[in-house]
């Protein structure tokens, strides 16, 4: 998918992201650590979630199984409503068409890495409140909230289990 192809609203909601991204980056109280790995993903050990809501964004679990038929729909919405795709890319690989105008790469769900440093319920608080450097240790990656907005917290964990689900996939069957 072509930046041409993407909708006005979805344009809107990148610019935006990649707005508060860059005035978030120009803030000198907040160093840009991690930021720039070789790979083009980010540091996954930073957590996006500030140390005060952290302890409860931990304790969050998701309120069923991650089951062919729960992944499958979280998988839909991912690619659908969710507008997950248009950063993250069809195979949540980070390289949605939208992430090619991003100043930050999105998060590339299919690294194995990422399940195991982060929680589910730490994906459940950036889907409620945005990645917009509240931890004021590390900028944000510009990405606005969606439940509430585009989804549901149900939908949301739907999407979560789907997108932990493509980084166990890799573990179970590495790339040669």
């Amino acid at each position: 998918m072509s930046v041409s192809q993407l909708s006005v609203g979805t344009l809107v909601l990148i610019l935006s992201c990649a707005l508060l991204l860059e005035l978030r980056l120009a803030d000198a109280d907040v160093p840009p650590a991690g930021y720039g790995q070789p790979s083009g993903e980010f540091d996954i050990t930073l957590s996006r979630v500030p140390v005060s809501d952290r302890a409860a964004a931990k304790a969050l679990k998701p309120p069923f199984q991650p089951t062919p038929e729960i992944l499958a729909e979280g998988k839909a919405i991912f690619l659908g409503k969710g507008t997950c795709f248009q950063c993250h890319g069809p195979e949540g690989k980070g390289d949605g068409g939208a992430a090619k105008i991003l100043p930050i790469q999105p998060r590339n769900f299919t690294n194995p890495k990422f399940t195991k440093v982060r929680t589910p319920g730490e994906m459940m608080w950036v889907l409620k409140n945005g990645s917009l450097g509240q931890t004021g240790q590390i900028p944000g990656t510009g990405m606005l909230p969606v439940v509430d907005r585009f989804i549901d917290e149900e939908e949301a964990w739907k999407v979560i289990l789907y997108e932990r689900s493509l980084g166990e996939a890799t573990q179970q069957h590495p790339s040669p």
